[in-house]
């Protein structure tokens, strides 16, 4: 399974329009964990799957939503209503529940990714605003790729080019 995963664009529509055009037909499903500053009806998002983020005001977002994608269950929320500024433990717990092995969220607007429990939690980092160490970047995706022994994550900057030292592998 291979998907791709933004966050927290803030009404940059065009670089959604981009990594959707860009990425077409190369990913199983994209994934954007909310701050998108659009309405749930834009047609953006007739090809990914969207959360409410503390930013978006469309009551037709959902707060957290799960989806299987070949064979993976996936369990994507912002992050605001789990407390991640505080730590990881309330969304562990709700990926837990949803049976997800892989566990996306934004909100912090500073990519990362760990695995607990068996679970992959991945923040891509904000595409518009990031945060934190790789603030240089200037924005953030990531794509997970997923086989039956392996996790691996590769981080992307704005123009779709590799962070070669944002590459990551996990063994299952």
């Amino acid at each position: 399974m291979r998907c791709l995963v933004v966050s927290d664009s803030h009404g940059d529509r065009d670089i959604l329009v981009n990594l959707l055009t860009a990425y077409q037909g190369q990913v199983d499903a994209f994934f954007h964990c909310g701050d998108s500053e659009l309405s749930r009806d834009d047609a953006v998002f007739d090809q990914m799957n969207v959360v409410r983020g503390n930013m978006d005001f469309d009551p037709q977002f959902v707060n957290a939503l799960q989806a299987q994608v070949a064979g993976e269950t996936v369990y994507m929320t912002h992050g605001h209503l789990v407390g991640v500024n505080l730590g990881l433990t309330h969304l562990l717990a709700s990926a837990k529940a949803a049976g997800a092995q892989l566990a996306f969220f934004g909100h912090t607007h500073q990519l990362g990714v760990e695995r607990h429990d068996g679970i992959l939690v991945l923040n891509p980092g904000s595409i518009s605003y990031p945060r934190g160490e790789f603030t240089r970047i200037g924005g953030t995706y990531a794509i997970v790729t997923t086989s039956t022994d392996a996790l691996d994550v590769q981080y992307y900057d704005r123009q779709m080019q590799a962070v070669p030292e944002l590459k990551f592998h996990f063994a299952r």
